[in-house]
């Protein structure tokens, strides 16, 4: 079971990090055009800063290709070893797998990524400033 406090609850959700409270993202659903990449700024439960510097998730594109691959190799494994597509259905399989997912994968690579440098703390929402 997905609960409070784990890596992957945050990772999967795309709660903050610290406080797993509330979305980091304006909107949960990757696929509403022109939201994919829209932030909060900040936490409002624990106020923690998503957007740590200039830049931050640049570091995302790596954990991407990563996340990116796990996919195609699902894609490849269900059509060509599971289904036992021939190799052009197979190709056409994890091209569409991989356009298809792109929103997913762009979010769980930043969901990854900002999970690496921040630790649940489950006293961060109690914090008033």
């Amino acid at each position: 079971m997905l609960k409070k406090g784990y890596k992957l609850y945050s990772i999967l959700t795309g709660s903050c990090p610290k406080c797993h409270e509330e979305s980091m993202y304006v909107n949960n659903n990757p696929y509403k055009p022109g939201h994919l990449f829209k932030m909060n700024d900040r936490c409002s439960s624990c106020k923690t800063k998503y957007k740590i510097e200039p830049s931050f998730f640049y570091g995302a594109m790596y954990v991407s290709y990563g996340v990116g691959i796990a996919f195609a190799v699902a894609a490849f494994v269900i059509a060509k070893l599971i289904l036992e597509a021939d190799i052009l259905t197979t190709f056409i399989a994890i091209t569409s797998t991989m356009i298809v997912f792109m929103p997913v994968i762009i979010r769980l690579s930043r969901n990854i990524w900002i999970n690496i440098f921040f630790k649940y703390d489950p006293n961060a929402s109690q914090i008033k400033t």
